[in-house]
Protein backbone atom coordinates (compact mmCIF):
# COMPACT_ATOMS: atom_id res chain seq x y z
CA UNK A 1 0.00 0.00 0.00
CA UNK A 2 1.34 3.62 -0.85
CA UNK A 3 1.56 5.68 1.51
CA UNK A 4 1.53 9.09 -0.30
CA UNK A 5 -2.27 9.63 -0.58
CA UNK A 6 -1.61 12.39 -3.26
CA UNK A 7 1.03 14.79 -4.36
CA UNK A 8 1.92 16.62 -7.07
CA UNK A 9 5.63 17.31 -8.89
CA UNK A 10 6.91 19.11 -11.93
CA UNK A 11 9.76 17.51 -14.20
CA UNK A 12 10.72 13.96 -13.73
CA UNK A 13 8.11 11.17 -12.16
CA UNK A 14 8.97 10.57 -8.84
CA UNK A 15 10.45 7.53 -7.34
CA UNK A 16 7.33 5.97 -7.02
CA UNK A 17 5.26 6.60 -10.11
CA UNK A 18 2.87 8.32 -8.82
CA UNK A 19 1.56 11.84 -8.61
CA UNK A 20 0.17 14.84 -10.59
CA UNK A 21 2.43 16.31 -13.15
CA UNK A 22 2.78 20.26 -13.42
CA UNK A 23 3.69 22.87 -15.61
CA UNK A 24 6.68 24.61 -14.32
CA UNK A 25 5.84 27.96 -11.72
CA UNK A 26 2.27 27.10 -10.92
CA UNK A 27 0.77 29.92 -8.67
CA UNK A 28 0.64 28.45 -4.56
CA UNK A 29 -3.51 27.77 -5.05
CA UNK A 30 -2.77 24.72 -7.93
CA UNK A 31 -0.07 23.49 -5.73
CA UNK A 32 -2.64 23.12 -2.76
CA UNK A 33 -5.65 21.33 -5.14
CA UNK A 34 -2.88 18.75 -7.51
CA UNK A 35 -0.90 18.04 -4.43
CA UNK A 36 -3.61 17.26 -2.30
CA UNK A 37 -3.42 20.37 0.31
CA UNK A 38 -6.31 21.73 0.13
CA UNK A 39 -7.87 20.93 3.25
CA UNK A 40 -6.91 22.21 6.75
CA UNK A 41 -6.48 20.76 10.29
CA UNK A 42 -9.26 21.09 12.79
CA UNK A 43 -9.22 20.46 16.53
CA UNK A 44 -11.85 19.62 18.92
CA UNK A 45 -11.99 17.91 22.08
CA UNK A 46 -11.92 14.61 23.40
CA UNK A 47 -14.84 12.73 24.58
CA UNK A 48 -15.35 9.54 26.07
CA UNK A 49 -18.47 7.69 27.46
CA UNK A 50 -18.39 6.47 30.79
CA UNK A 51 -20.08 3.09 31.52
CA UNK A 52 -19.77 -0.51 31.19
CA UNK A 53 -20.48 -2.28 27.90
CA UNK A 54 -24.10 -3.11 29.38
CA UNK A 55 -25.07 0.22 30.51
CA UNK A 56 -23.44 3.28 29.01
CA UNK A 57 -23.12 6.52 31.22
CA UNK A 58 -22.79 10.03 30.80
CA UNK A 59 -20.31 11.55 28.11
CA UNK A 60 -17.34 13.87 29.45
CA UNK A 61 -14.26 16.03 28.08
CA UNK A 62 -10.75 15.20 28.39
CA UNK A 63 -9.53 18.90 28.36
CA UNK A 64 -5.93 18.44 28.32
CA UNK A 65 -5.89 16.51 24.55
CA UNK A 66 -7.58 17.36 21.65
CA UNK A 67 -8.15 15.36 18.60
CA UNK A 68 -6.85 16.83 14.83
CA UNK A 69 -8.65 16.01 11.68
CA UNK A 70 -9.22 16.56 8.23
CA UNK A 71 -11.72 19.25 7.48
CA UNK A 72 -12.79 18.14 4.25
CA UNK A 73 -12.73 14.30 5.40
CA UNK A 74 -13.25 14.14 9.07
CA UNK A 75 -10.82 11.67 8.94
CA UNK A 76 -8.87 11.54 12.45
CA UNK A 77 -5.38 12.34 12.17
CA UNK A 78 -4.05 12.17 15.99
CA UNK A 79 -4.81 12.93 19.34
CA UNK A 80 -2.47 15.70 21.02
CA UNK A 81 -2.10 17.93 23.90
CA UNK A 82 -3.93 21.20 24.02
CA UNK A 83 -0.67 23.06 23.99
CA UNK A 84 0.33 21.66 20.57
CA UNK A 85 0.57 24.15 17.72
CA UNK A 86 -0.76 23.04 14.19
CA UNK A 87 1.20 23.97 11.17
CA UNK A 88 -1.60 24.15 8.35
CA UNK A 89 -1.08 22.39 4.89
CA UNK A 90 -1.60 25.29 3.32
CA UNK A 91 1.70 27.39 5.59
CA UNK A 92 4.05 24.02 3.94
CA UNK A 93 3.22 25.82 0.60
CA UNK A 94 2.91 29.22 1.49
CA UNK A 95 6.27 29.17 3.32
CA UNK A 96 7.67 28.95 -0.23
CA UNK A 97 5.74 31.65 -2.20
CA UNK A 98 8.27 34.14 -1.61
CA UNK A 99 11.11 31.81 -2.35
CA UNK A 100 9.52 31.29 -5.71
CA UNK A 101 8.51 35.13 -6.70
CA UNK A 102 11.61 36.55 -5.85
CA UNK A 103 14.34 34.02 -4.40
CA UNK A 104 14.87 31.92 -7.44
CA UNK A 105 13.61 28.96 -5.85
CA UNK A 106 11.71 26.63 -7.67
CA UNK A 107 8.55 24.06 -6.04
CA UNK A 108 9.61 20.40 -7.17
CA UNK A 109 7.28 18.18 -5.24
CA UNK A 110 4.52 18.33 -3.00
CA UNK A 111 2.40 15.95 -1.46
CA UNK A 112 0.54 14.25 1.61
CA UNK A 113 2.22 11.20 3.66
CA UNK A 114 -0.47 9.21 5.79
CA UNK A 115 -3.82 9.83 4.78
CA UNK A 116 -2.55 13.86 5.99
CA UNK A 117 -0.33 12.51 9.32
CA UNK A 118 2.75 13.84 7.50
CA UNK A 119 3.22 16.89 4.97
CA UNK A 120 6.19 18.38 2.87
CA UNK A 121 7.56 20.28 -0.32
CA UNK A 122 10.51 20.37 -1.92
CA UNK A 123 12.28 23.29 -3.77
CA UNK A 124 14.79 23.57 -5.71
CA UNK A 125 17.24 26.56 -4.80
CA UNK A 126 19.12 26.97 -7.84
CA UNK A 127 22.33 26.23 -6.01
CA UNK A 128 24.55 23.21 -8.05
CA UNK A 129 27.87 21.63 -8.76
CA UNK A 130 29.69 19.63 -10.92
CA UNK A 131 32.33 16.82 -9.80
CA UNK A 132 34.42 15.58 -12.49
CA UNK A 133 32.70 12.69 -14.61
CA UNK A 134 29.98 15.68 -15.21
CA UNK A 135 28.44 14.60 -11.67
CA UNK A 136 26.10 17.52 -10.93
CA UNK A 137 24.45 17.70 -7.42
CA UNK A 138 21.49 20.53 -6.65
CA UNK A 139 20.62 22.10 -3.98
CA UNK A 140 16.98 21.70 -2.33
CA UNK A 141 15.23 23.12 0.29
CA UNK A 142 12.98 20.33 2.17
CA UNK A 143 10.41 21.70 4.39
CA UNK A 144 7.82 18.96 6.42
CA UNK A 145 5.74 18.92 9.45
CA UNK A 146 3.55 16.20 11.01
CA UNK A 147 -0.09 16.14 12.43
CA UNK A 148 1.03 13.11 14.71
CA UNK A 149 3.84 14.38 17.05
CA UNK A 150 6.22 12.03 14.95
CA UNK A 151 8.24 15.10 13.17
CA UNK A 152 8.55 18.70 14.42
CA UNK A 153 8.48 21.08 11.58
CA UNK A 154 11.65 20.87 9.85
CA UNK A 155 13.13 23.43 7.37
CA UNK A 156 16.52 21.78 5.86
CA UNK A 157 18.44 21.97 2.90
CA UNK A 158 18.90 18.99 0.77
CA UNK A 159 21.58 17.55 -1.85
CA UNK A 160 20.23 15.66 -5.24
CA UNK A 161 22.82 13.62 -6.99
CA UNK A 162 20.98 13.82 -10.57
CA UNK A 163 22.89 10.39 -11.88
CA UNK A 164 21.27 8.13 -9.26
CA UNK A 165 18.37 10.77 -7.28
CA UNK A 166 20.04 10.01 -4.16
CA UNK A 167 19.29 12.48 -1.43
CA UNK A 168 21.84 13.83 1.43
CA UNK A 169 21.06 16.44 3.96
CA UNK A 170 23.10 19.80 3.87
CA UNK A 171 24.99 19.52 7.26
CA UNK A 172 28.22 20.71 8.14
CA UNK A 173 28.72 19.73 11.91
CA UNK A 174 26.69 21.88 13.53
CA UNK A 175 23.79 20.59 11.49
CA UNK A 176 23.08 24.44 10.31
CA UNK A 177 21.75 22.98 7.46
CA UNK A 178 18.56 22.27 9.21
CA UNK A 179 16.15 24.36 11.40
CA UNK A 180 13.41 22.23 13.87
CA UNK A 181 10.29 24.05 15.40
CA UNK A 182 8.47 21.42 17.79
CA UNK A 183 5.14 21.66 17.84
CA UNK A 184 4.86 23.08 21.23
CA UNK A 185 5.84 26.20 19.80
CA UNK A 186 4.45 28.63 17.04
CA UNK A 187 5.49 27.90 13.15
CA UNK A 188 7.23 31.17 12.51
CA UNK A 189 8.01 31.08 8.96
CA UNK A 190 9.46 34.65 8.48
CA UNK A 191 12.04 33.71 11.54
CA UNK A 192 12.46 29.93 9.72
CA UNK A 193 13.99 31.91 6.63
CA UNK A 194 16.29 34.63 8.57
CA UNK A 195 17.81 31.41 10.22
CA UNK A 196 18.10 29.69 6.65
CA UNK A 197 19.09 32.40 5.40
CA UNK A 198 22.38 32.04 7.68
CA UNK A 199 22.35 28.71 6.90
CA UNK A 200 22.59 29.13 3.09
CA UNK A 201 26.49 29.82 3.33
CA UNK A 202 26.22 25.84 4.42
CA UNK A 203 25.88 24.74 0.39
CA UNK A 204 29.61 26.36 -0.15
CA UNK A 205 30.86 24.59 2.79
CA UNK A 206 29.52 21.61 1.81
CA UNK A 207 30.30 21.54 -2.19
CA UNK A 208 33.99 21.92 -0.64
CA UNK A 209 33.91 18.91 0.84
CA UNK A 210 31.91 17.28 -1.74
CA UNK A 211 34.88 18.07 -4.19
CA UNK A 212 37.58 16.34 -1.23
CA UNK A 213 35.42 13.39 -1.06
CA UNK A 214 35.52 12.71 -4.90
CA UNK A 215 39.53 13.45 -5.20
CA UNK A 216 40.24 10.94 -2.24
CA UNK A 217 41.30 7.59 -3.85
CA UNK A 218 40.52 4.81 -0.94
CA UNK A 219 41.82 1.13 -1.13
CA UNK A 220 39.66 -1.87 -0.64
CA UNK A 221 40.55 -2.06 2.76
CA UNK A 222 39.71 1.34 3.77
CA UNK A 223 36.59 1.07 2.23
CA UNK A 224 35.60 -2.61 3.86
CA UNK A 225 36.47 -0.77 7.14
CA UNK A 226 34.18 2.56 6.22
CA UNK A 227 31.36 -0.15 5.36
CA UNK A 228 31.89 -1.98 8.47
CA UNK A 229 31.71 1.61 10.75
CA UNK A 230 28.46 2.12 9.22
CA UNK A 231 26.31 -0.18 9.28
CA UNK A 232 27.50 -1.89 12.25
CA UNK A 233 24.59 -0.52 15.25
CA UNK A 234 24.30 -0.75 19.12
CA UNK A 235 22.12 -4.34 19.31
CA UNK A 236 20.90 -4.08 23.22
CA UNK A 237 22.67 -5.76 25.77
CA UNK A 238 24.56 -3.68 29.04
CA UNK A 239 24.64 -0.22 28.80
CA UNK A 240 24.00 -0.58 24.61
CA UNK A 241 27.59 -1.92 24.12
CA UNK A 242 26.61 -5.13 22.11
CA UNK A 243 27.13 -4.22 18.52
CA UNK A 244 25.38 -6.01 15.23
CA UNK A 245 26.79 -6.01 11.98
CA UNK A 246 24.36 -5.82 8.68
CA UNK A 247 26.17 -8.18 6.93
CA UNK A 248 23.46 -8.20 4.14
CA UNK A 249 23.77 -4.50 4.32
CA UNK A 250 27.54 -4.32 3.96
CA UNK A 251 27.16 -7.17 0.81
CA UNK A 252 24.51 -4.79 -0.96
CA UNK A 253 26.38 -1.47 -0.21
CA UNK A 254 29.79 -2.97 -1.50
CA UNK A 255 27.95 -3.97 -4.92
CA UNK A 256 26.59 -0.91 -5.54
CA UNK A 257 29.97 0.83 -4.75
CA UNK A 258 31.86 -1.82 -6.88
CA UNK A 259 29.68 -0.78 -10.04
CA UNK A 260 26.01 -1.83 -9.84
CA UNK A 261 24.97 2.03 -8.24
CA UNK A 262 23.78 4.60 -10.32
CA UNK A 263 26.92 6.90 -11.16
CA UNK A 264 29.14 4.43 -9.35
CA UNK A 265 31.40 4.48 -12.44
CA UNK A 266 31.79 8.20 -12.78
CA UNK A 267 35.26 9.73 -12.09
CA UNK A 268 33.75 11.31 -8.84
CA UNK A 269 32.80 8.00 -7.70
CA UNK A 270 35.29 4.98 -8.93
CA UNK A 271 37.09 4.43 -6.41
CA UNK A 272 36.58 7.64 -4.15
CA UNK A 273 34.92 8.24 -0.56
CA UNK A 274 32.44 10.07 -2.47
CA UNK A 275 31.54 6.73 -4.23
CA UNK A 276 31.34 5.16 -0.48
CA UNK A 277 28.77 7.69 0.27
CA UNK A 278 26.94 7.38 -2.57
CA UNK A 279 26.57 3.45 -2.20
CA UNK A 280 25.28 4.66 1.52
CA UNK A 281 22.85 6.89 0.28
CA UNK A 282 21.82 4.43 -2.71
CA UNK A 283 21.22 2.02 -0.40
CA UNK A 284 18.75 3.63 1.82
CA UNK A 285 17.11 5.98 -0.72
CA UNK A 286 16.33 3.01 -3.37
CA UNK A 287 17.51 -0.98 -2.06
CA UNK A 288 17.01 -0.96 1.76
CA UNK A 289 14.19 -3.44 2.70
CA UNK A 290 11.32 -1.52 3.78
CA UNK A 291 7.11 -2.18 3.94
CA UNK A 292 6.71 0.37 0.77
CA UNK A 293 8.31 2.53 -0.83
CA UNK A 294 7.11 5.28 0.58
CA UNK A 295 7.92 4.07 3.69
CA UNK A 296 11.74 3.82 2.58
CA UNK A 297 11.50 7.49 1.66
CA UNK A 298 9.58 8.47 4.84
CA UNK A 299 12.57 7.08 6.47
CA UNK A 300 15.49 8.32 4.43
CA UNK A 301 14.10 11.96 4.95
CA UNK A 302 13.46 11.84 8.71
CA UNK A 303 14.16 8.39 10.16
CA UNK A 304 16.70 5.26 10.81
CA UNK A 305 17.54 6.13 7.02
CA UNK A 306 18.56 9.95 7.45
CA UNK A 307 20.63 9.52 10.14
CA UNK A 308 22.55 5.86 8.49
CA UNK A 309 23.25 8.67 5.71
CA UNK A 310 24.47 11.45 8.44
CA UNK A 311 26.58 8.68 10.00
CA UNK A 312 28.60 7.60 6.45
CA UNK A 313 28.80 11.62 6.13
CA UNK A 314 30.33 11.75 9.09
CA UNK A 315 32.68 8.72 8.19
CA UNK A 316 33.74 9.93 5.20
CA UNK A 317 34.91 13.41 6.80
CA UNK A 318 37.33 10.77 8.77
CA UNK A 319 38.82 10.46 5.04
CA UNK A 320 39.54 13.37 3.99
CA UNK A 321 40.50 15.18 7.83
Amino acid sequence: MHLVKTMAYVGEQPWHGLGNQLSPRQPIEVWAKQAGMDWSVESSEVRFVAGNSSNLGSIHAFPEQRVLYRSDTKAPLSVVSSRYQVVQPREILDFYKDLTEAGGFELETAGVLKDGKKLWALARTGQSVALKGKDTVKGYLLLATACDGTLATTAQFTSVRVVCNNTLQVALGDSAGAIKVPHRSQFDAQAVKRQLGIAISSWDGFMVRMHALSERKVSDTVAEMFFRRVLTYPSGGPNMQMQATNDRAIKAAQSLYAGKGMGATLASASSTAWGLVNSITEYVDHRRQSRSDDHRRDAAWFGAGAALKQKAWDEAMKLIA
